[in-house]
């Protein structure tokens, strides 16, 4: 069975749209076996901040995999779970002056019509 996962095992990461599937290289595949050698599931938060780093590339780099059969069976090793996916760079807060100057500019809008 390691064997397999050392092969062609996958990184089930579980989102808020369901499960997703990152296929890792040989490198990161024996990295994470070590990662979850006592845990079959393991939350982000437990990570260490190298190993969040690695997911995030991984998802990055990688994207998702499906690992589906035609069949319908999955017969994938999985090499662990992470209950969540790893926070990614949040998107830019909108600057205040440019919310500010679109209200008073849909004000101005209102007050004409």
């Amino acid at each position: 069975m390691w064997m397999e996962k050392l092969s062609q095992g996958v990184l089930r990461v579980l989102t808020p749209l369901g499960p997703r599937y990152l296929k890792p290289s040989f490198a990161q595949r024996l990295y994470l076996l070590w990662v979850f050698r006592n845990f079959e599931t393991l939350p982000v938060k437990v990570l260490s901040l190298r190993q969040q780093r690695l997911v995030e590339a991984m998802c990055a780099q990688h994207g998702f995999v499906s690992v589906l059969e035609p069949n319908g069976l999955m017969d994938t090793p999985l090499l662990g779970t992470l209950e969540q996916r790893p926070p990614v760079a949040s998107p830019r807060q909108p600057d205040r002056s440019m919310a500010d100057a679109v209200s008073s500019f849909a004000a101005d809008f209102q007050q004409r019509s």
